[in-house]
């Protein structure tokens, strides 16, 4: 998935002494960290460098991290091609015109509520939420609800899914 827009709300905030500061979600983050239980691998493909963007991969064990990239299309060839995947086995969420090229080649996309028009109309899926304020978690949640993987993430957490409490 792309960052700023996605992960975050888009905008930047410098410090005095050049530092920058983002802002992520919780809710993303708990859902991006279990994915790798559900055998789904995630990476960061940025056209920006940033520390911390960096500091955020660490914190959620994301090991494909990929800053200051103007080609996002082939990073992703890239990565799949390492992970003997072909691009129908990926997912790409975006939210502005440099992330479809990716998104249309992979096998499935997303897009935060507040992506640009383009890209909403490009995305399989397009989140309740804004980028940074939760988007993430949406499309996660769709993703593994749409191949049958939430009830495990359920299970993890011991809640009981809907359809059973209802019974």
């Amino acid at each position: 998935m792309d960052v700023d827009g996605t992960l975050t709300d888009g905008t930047f905030t410098y410090g005095a002494e050049g530092a920058e500061w983002k802002r992520f979600h919780a809710k993303d983050g708990l859902a991006v960290k279990v994915l790798p239980e559900v055998g789904i691998q995630t990476a960061l493909i940025s056209g920006r460098s940033s520390d911390a963007v960096r500091r955020r991969a660490a914190e959620l064990k994301i090991e494909e991290v990929h800053l200051g990239v103007d080609d996002k299309l082939g990073v992703l060839q890239g990565i799949a091609a390492r992970h003997g995947l072909d691009l129908s086995e990926t997912a790409f969420v975006g939210d502005d015109l440099s992330d479809i090229p990716a998104m249309r080649a992979a096998g499935w996309s997303a897009a935060p509520a507040d992506a640009a028009p383009e890209v909403r109309e490009t995305a399989t899926f397009v989140a309740r939420r804004n980028g940074g304020q939760g988007a993430v978690r949406d499309v996660i949640e769709h993703l593994l609800q749409r191949e049958g993987l939430w009830d495990r993430v359920l299970e993890r957490f011991q809640v009981i899914p809907s359809q059973e409490r209802s019974a």
